[in-house]
């Protein structure tokens, strides 16, 4: 059994970072990369401090992991060191998990016992005991192809080769069934390829578990936007279902401040996305920030994104700004009560290696210079509140101050708007919901019979663990749908949610 006093013996220790001055000349991930060693020595102290509780938010899918992944478990078996069963434990509810170790924000810890009350210490460090097991899985060689024994007979399209649609892929394809995936750009991965940085996630991860699937019999098809490369006409002669995993990749723009259409002024995935073709190898950027003034307007994980990459390209100085307070640097009860995701201040190792980050402001305009480039930008110190009756988001003025600050590049990260309009969709006769999204039935099928939908096209612009989740749950659904049953895991319903203070 687990150490229920683990957590009073042992402190949580972050992973060690690289130092600054090294990282930020290359795209490497910011990890210290330890000996097997010493790292597993320190990630077994760590799955100590687990105590498995009686009632384990942490892998409740509501306010922990979606996945439902069973971390007690494979904590206790990494402090005992057994870390083939913990690698069996772990790779049983999740099929990438150097993903969501390395990419998600882990609500699991926010749901984490330990996260109750700042004397704990903290949380488990799940997301460093997950990220270790599956580098000691690949180490140890304990990841192998699981091609089925018998085939169905049937096929499957699957359209999108993100974190949901290479989920879906590899259960559909371990369960018996002819799988092709299809996607439109040059190169396999969606979002985990082109829109997360190498720093973050270098693509040596993505490429063995695309091996890995190849192996089991999953096909790939690049460079082929269906709908138009391939028509719906013979995508339907020649598959018996479809799964939609197209992503939410309409980026939201301003549409309304003046200034914005000035040259320097960008979505934030079009600076990622060329950026993460230089270190492809597809040559330099024509959005490159070397030797500018860089804002990046947006506080999220993809603001941070640019942040990161900004001062690696070589950037003068890098703003990132947020109309919000500065949030507090520790959990509100009132506000978000555990085991709710916690409203507090988030400090990507991004942050820590130069730039300053600029609470309660927006941008009054984009200023230019004679050529039509920006040059600069005036800001106002704002207020955000919610109308009480109608629960829209209001930024009100503080006061009449304007303060101009040097621009060169102008990254907006202000979130995504929902699925791209694409003829895939108007040849299906499906349309988007209000919300931009593509909806579906309790069977994760769209109107469109035989069709069906997960990720980010389903849910909006998510987690990397949400997106496996749902990918998980539509192979449960497709095979059902080809076979009259599935034994295949479905860990979340189509309108399942995290918990949160409404």
């Amino acid at each position: 059994m687990a150490d229920p006093t683990g957590f009073m013996k042992f402190e949580r220790e972050e992973p060690k970072k690289r130092p600054r001055e090294e990282r930020v000349h290359d795209w490497r991930e910011v990890y210290a990369d330890l000996g097997a060693e010493e790292r597993n020595k320190e990630v077994r102290t760590q799955a100590s401090r687990c105590m498995d509780c009686g009632i384990p938010f942490c892998h409740s899918g509501g306010s922990g992991c979606p996945l439902g992944n069973l971390i007690p478990e494979w904590n206790d078996l990494v402090r005992e060191g057994h870390w083939a069963a913990a690698s069996d434990r772990l790779h049983a509810t999740n099929n990438f998990p150097e993903f969501t170790g390395k990419l998600c924000p882990a609500p699991c810890e926010a749901g984490c016992v330990l996260s109750i009350s700042p004397a704990s210490g903290g949380p488990v460090a799940i997301k460093r005991v997950e990220a270790t097991i599956a580098d000691q899985s690949w180490e140890m060689g304990l990841v192998e192809a699981q091609a089925a024994e018998v085939s169905s007979g049937q096929r499957v399209a699957v359209v999108g080769s993100g974190p949901a649609g290479l989920a879906a892929a590899q259960q559909l394809t371990r369960a018996g069934h002819e799988v092709t995936v299809f996607e439109r750009d040059d190169r396999l991965g969606g979002l985990l390829r082109y829109g997360i940085p190498a720093f973050k996630m270098e693509k040596k991860h993505l490429d063995r578990r695309l091996a890995q699937l190849r192996k089991e019999g999953t096909q790939f098809v690049t460079g082929c936007e269906v709908g138009v490369d391939l028509t719906v006409e013979e995508l339907r002669a020649r598959y018996d279902a479809v799964v939609l995993a197209v992503g939410a990749l309409r980026g939201r723009d301003d549409t309304v401040t003046p200034g914005r259409e000035l040259a320097g002024v960008h979505l934030a995935m079009e600076h990622l996305v060329q950026a993460n073709r230089q270190v492809e190898g597809d040559g330099p950027p024509e959005i490159d920030a070397e030797g500018k003034h860089v804002i990046v307007i947006g506080g999220g994980d993809t603001g941070a994104d640019c942040y990161g990459t900004a001062t690696r390209q070589g950037a003068l100085s890098v703003t990132q700004l947020d109309n919000y307070p500065m949030p507090p640097s520790t959990r509100d009860d009132d506000r978000s009560p555990w085991p709710t995701w916690p409203y507090i201040l988030r400090t990507y190792p991004a942050h820590e290696e130069g730039g300053e980050r600029v609470f309660g402001v927006a941008v009054k305009r984009f200023v230019g210079d004679d050529e039509g480039r920006v040059r600069a930008l005036e800001l106002q110190k704002v207020r955000v509140s919610r109308n009480p009756e109608t629960g829209v988001r209001e930024v009100v003025l503080v006061n009449d101050e304007v303060e101009e600050i040097p621009a060169d590049l102008v990254l907006l990260a202000i979130g995504f708007e929902g699925v791209e309009h694409m003829r895939l969709l108007d040849d299906l006769g499906i349309e988007l919901t209000e919300r931009g999204r593509i909806g579906c039935g309790a069977d994760w099928q769209t109107e469109a019979p035989g069709v069906f939908v997960c990720g980010d096209a389903h849910r909006g612009a998510s987690l990397v663990v949400w997106a496996i989740a749902e990918g998980r749950s539509v192979a449960n659904a497709v095979d059902a749908y080809l076979t009259g049953a599935s034994d295949l895991p479905a860990p979340v319903h189509p309108t399942a949610l995290p918990l949160a203070v409404v």
